[in-house]
C-alpha cells in the first residue's frame, strides 16, 4: 500500500512511520517539523517539511490510504492560538480528505481523542455515549471527526480514540502523564500529582500504532467509525504509586483545576481481534531503563507548549 502520513514526525509517527516500512508499505510523510525530525536515521521513505494548512502541497497521487496524525495536541496548546488550531485540526482536515476524495483514496484513519467525552460518570465509557467536549481542543477533535465520517460513502473512516499515549518515542513527550511523573521522580527523586483522584485511561505507545495498523490490515473486516483505544483506567494517584514502586521517589499531591475523568471502554476494539500487548508499567521501565543508560535526557522541544510559546509557533 501506498501510505501518506501526516504529522509523522511527532511522537506517534516516529513509533508508527518505522512499523509500516517494516510491513512493506510505501510511505510518504508530509511535517511541518515544529518539533524536530527524529527520522532522519529511518530509510526507505520520503519525508516532506510542509504545513498541514497548505493543502495543495500534499501529494496525493497514487495514495491508497491516509493515516492523519498532524494537529494542535492537548488543551494548553490550543488555548495559545484557538484560531490556529480550528485552522490546523478542522479546516484543514476537511479540506485534505475532500482532496483525498478527488483522488480516489479510499481509506482514511484519523488519530481523534479520548477527551472528546468530556467528563463522564459512567464507568465505562463507550462510543455510543454522547460527546460533550468542555475545551477548546476537544471541541476541534469532536467536529473532525463528524467532518471525516461525513465522507463514508466514498471511503472507509476510521476514527481512532486514543487514550493518553506512554512510552519511549525517538521524539519524546515529557508533558503525558506516566511520561512526566516518571522522569520527575528520576531527576528529582519526588513527583508532584495535581489533584490525583482523576481516573484516566492510558495507552501504550506501541499499541496505539498497532492500532493503526491493525485498521490498515484489516480496513475490509472492520466498519466504518470511532474506535476507544485504551486498556488501564487508572487515577493519577495510582500512576505515582506504581512508579513508587519502581523508583524511590517521594510524591507531592497539589490541587487541581482539571475536572476530567473518565474511563474508556474499548471492547468495539478488542471485538475487531485487536489485542494490546504492552502495560503501564512496561511503559515505565522503559523509560527508568532509558533514562539510567544516559539516552533519555529532557530536551525542550518534547514540551510542547512552552516550545511553540519559546518559537511563537503560528
Amino acid at each position: 500500500m501506498k501510505i501518506l502520513v501526516t504529522g509523522g514526525c511527532g511522537y506517534k509517527g516516529s513509533i508508527l512511520i518505522p512499523k509500516l516500512i517494516k510491513k512493506g508499505h510505501k510511505v510518504i510523510n508530509y511535517d511541518s517539523q515544529w518539533f524536530g525530525n527524529y527520522l532522519n536515521s529511518i530509510n526507505g521513505f520520503k519525508n516532506i517539511k510542509g504545513d498541514i494548512r497548505e493543502t495543495s502541497n500534499i501529494p496525493l497521487e497514487g495514495i491508497d490510504i491516509i493515516i492523519h496524525l498532524a494537529n494542535v495536541a492537548n488543551d494548553p496548546a490550543v488555548d495559545l492560538n484557538p484560531t490556529m488550531s480550528w485552522e490546523v485540526n478542522v479546516l484543514a482536515g476537511q479540506q485534505l480528505i475532500d482532496n483525498a476524495q478527488r483522488a480516489g483514496v479510499k481509506h482514511f484513519i484519523y488519530a481523534s481523542s479520548g477527551s472528546v467525552y468530556g467528563i463522564k460518570e459512567e464507568e465505562s465509557v463507550t462510543e455510543d455515549l454522547t460527546l460533550i467536549p468542555i475545551s477548546t481542543y476537544n471541541k476541534t477533535k469532536m467536529v473532525a471527526e463528524r467532518v471525516f465520517l461525513s465522507y463514508s460513502e466514498t471511503m472507509k473512516i476510521h476514527c481512532i480514540r486514543p487514550a493518553t499515549v506512554c512510552g519511549i518515542s525517538p521524539r519524546m513527550r515529557l508533558d503525558v502523564a506516566v511520561n512526566l511523573l516518571t522522569y520527575q521522580a528520576l531527576s528529582k527523586g519526588e513527583i508532584t500529582v495535581l489533584g490525583g483522584e482523576q481516573t484516566r485511561p492510558n495507552i501504550h505507545i506501541q499499541d496505539i500504532c498497532d492500532v493503526y495498523l491493525h485498521m490498515i490490515q484489516n480496513a475490509s473486516e472492520i466498519p466504518t467509525g470511532s474506535y476507544n483505544a485504551g486498556f488501564e483506567n487508572i487515577s493519577i494517584n495510582n500512576i505515582a504509586k506504581l512508579i513508587q514502586t519502581k523508583i524511590d521517589c517521594k510524591v507531592n499531591i497539589k490541587p487541581s483545576n482539571d475536572p476530567r475523568s473518565y474511563r474508556q471502554d474499548s471492547n468495539k476494539l478488542l471485538k475487531t481481534g485487536f489485542k494490546a500487548k504492552r502495560t503501564v508499567s512496561d511503559a515505565i521501565d522503559e523509560i527508568i531503563h532509558e533514562y539510567r543508560s544516559g539516552k533519555l535526557e529532557d530536551q525542550p522541544e518534547w514540551h510542547t507548549v512552552n516550545w511553540m510559546k519559546t518559537n511563537q509557533i503560528s
